[in-house]
């Protein structure tokens, strides 16, 4: 049976095949192996979405329609069944998930040259946390899914023990190593035994000592920095003339979340926050939030605020650009703005890490290596988070978006060639 390993991510997705007696990732826009996990319904064509980056461009340039990005993130909660509307019509959210892994199998078997039927699935330690049945429906909607999108045989492999598959080949001595995968939409933790005399076992659980995670990622991260940078300019923290009431959050919660942002688009949305105008202090501020509800503006200032906390991991500074909103609009904000805004989801980490350690039922200095992946792992705060918890091992990384889907990769081999 053929077979794929699929790492489908909040934010960016890859998909690698066995070939021969080789696991490769597959090129799945031009010559790259991994693909924004995004799809673009443009409104004069509707029955032809793009994905990834062209979905992006498409968006940026303009063009007429409803741009889709981290799906991922709606698994396990209530808008999992929600629908949104393409103009003339809808569709459901899930069929989005569902295209978007259609068309990575598409191309996975353009470059197998056959048909594959089965996948080997990332998915996070914890979709949901403290809530096994909701964990369970969330797993159970993804395999759903993922024979919706034309697999006959789907499995599943703990994100970070995939990770720790793929750092076990380049492992010379044997290791307790804590892999710490921090993606979009989740943070994952294994305690792990490898090492060369290990990789070659068939049957690997006693090796794995712990599994942890928590529903905090890099949209979490963008929306904070949002939150406390960008909203304020459109009115957030302001107040109402009646009674001197502060601006409700509501709205501006919604569109600093990439899952949500399409949903403030609504006509309902739209009359409120024209109400919240008329009552305003400030109307100049939420003059501009007006703007970027009629325009449709939400997503070209989470990838601004996305950008500026790529640009505050070598910065301490940088100013988000905000003038499609406004002509000459900024907003200014440091790498300590940052990290007070996500203070909070870095101490839900440091109990995750706590909670692996208990489990596995060793101390901090048990651990030999940090193997760090995921594209969230390199905000520096994480790191530092990290280097605080486990002070005497060392921090070692793979590849930062692709470490994933090659363990994943490799366990479809183990399993299906």
């Amino acid at each position: 049976m053929r077979a794929a390993g699929f790492d489908f991510g909040t934010s960016n997705s890859a998909i690698g095949i066995v070939k021969g007696n080789s696991a490769m990732l597959v090129p799945v826009e031009g010559d790259a192996a991994m693909i924004p996990s995004a799809v673009f319904f443009d409104f004069a064509e509707q029955d032809k979405p793009l994905y990834g980056r062209n979905a992006v461009d498409a968006y940026v340039h303009g063009n007429d329609g409803r741009l889709m990005r981290g799906l991922k993130t709606i698994l396990s909660t209530n808008l999992i069944d929600e629908r949104t509307a393409l103009s003339k019509r809808s569709i459901k959210l899930t069929d989005v998930i569902a295209m978007f892994s259609r068309h990575l199998k598409a191309k996975a078997e353009a470059t197998q040259g056959a048909e594959i039927e089965a996948v080997v699935h990332g998915r996070p330690v914890r979709f949901v946390e403290s809530d096994d049945a909701a964990d369970a429906r969330a797993e159970a909607r993804l395999t759903e899914l993922a024979k919706q999108a034309g697999y006959k045989d789907v499995s599943f492999v703990y994100e970070p023990v995939a990770a720790a598959a793929q750092y076990e080949f380049t492992a010379t001595r044997e290791e307790t190593i804590l892999v710490a995968d921090i993606g979009g939409g989740t943070s994952d933790f294994s305690i792990v035994r490898i090492g060369p005399d290990r990789r070659h076992r068939v049957d690997r659980k006693d090796d794995i000592l712990a599994n942890t995670g928590v529903r905090v990622g890099g949209t979490d991260f963008d929306r904070n920095l949002s939150m406390a940078a960008v909203m304020p300019m459109l009115g957030l923290g302001t107040e109402l003339i009646d009674k001197q009431l502060p601006m409700p959050r509501s709205i501006y919660a919604d569109l600093a979340w990439w899952p949500t942002i399409n949903l403030c688009y609504t006509p309902k949305v739209v009359r409120e926050a024209t109400e919240v105008h008329r009552q305003a202090v400030e109307p100049d501020k939420t003059q501009r939030l007006l703007t970027v509800l009629s325009k449709h503006l939400g997503h070209r200032i989470a990838f601004a605020v996305e950008q500026a906390k790529i640009d505050l991991t070598a910065a301490d500074r940088t100013a988000i650009t905000l003038a499609f909103v406004e002509a000459g609009l900024t907003a200014p904000t440091t790498r300590e703005t940052f990290d007070d805004a996500i203070a909070a989801e870095l101490m839900r980490l440091r109990l995750s890490i706590w909670n692996c350690l208990a489990l596995a039922g060793i101390d901090a200095d048990g651990i030999d290596t940090v193997f760090m992946t995921g594209g969230s792992s390199l905000v520096p705060a994480v790191e530092a988070v990290l280097r605080d918890e486990l002070p005497g091992a060392a921090i070692k990384r793979g590849d930062d978006f692709l470490s994933v889907a090659l363990g994943l990769t490799l366990e479809a081999q183990r399993r299906y060639a």
